[in-house]
């Protein structure tokens, strides 16, 4: 009979749990860290785990999963192609503005945005007057004023 796969039942924030309890990594890219249920690879190549939620959940660099009947895997915020993008003669507070209006997942790091590269983008932003470079980090988006979902009505209705 096969094994059963282990299932990671929770998730403990960066710094709260101890170290040594580490019994694996998980590296996971922006889109795979917002999951409630899925099956994960190892980084050491030992196997996989059930991510197992009662929710789905935002998982952050350096969270960890905690393994039913023991042991906490850590989470890895792979490194992806983004474009860092400086403001330039545009302002941080106008760039971010038009960003946030195209719904665009961003992070801000320091004067810096960071966003998943995308040529319409990319060009709006160049138009404006900002500088794009391509670079490869781990990417951790803002999760924005809905907990990084996006569940708000744009019609014009104001009875909600």
């Amino acid at each position: 009979m096969p094994e059963l796969m282990r299932r990671a039942i929770s998730v403990l924030p960066a710094g709260t749990w101890p170290a040594a309890a580490e019994a694996a990594s998980v590296t996971l890219c922006w889109e795979d860290r917002h999951r409630r249920r899925a099956r994960l690879s190892l980084d050491d190549g030992r196997g996989e785990i059930l991510l197992d939620l009662r929710e789905p959940s935002r998982l952050n660099e350096g969270d960890g999963l905690s393994l039913e009947g023991g042991g906490i895997v850590r989470v890895i915020a792979a490194l992806e192609p983004l474009l860092e993008i400086t403001a330039g003669s545009v302002g941080l507070p106008r760039l971010a503005y038009h960003l946030g209006n195209r719904h665009v997942p961003m992070q801000v790091w320091g004067e810096t945005l960071l966003i998943r590269p995308d040529h319409v983008i990319e060009e709006m932003v160049k138009l404006l007057g900002a500088q794009c470079t391509k670079a490869q980090r781990a990417f951790c988006p803002e999760p924005g004023a809905y907990g990084g979902g996006h569940s708000h009505d744009h019609s014009r209705d104001s009875t909600h």
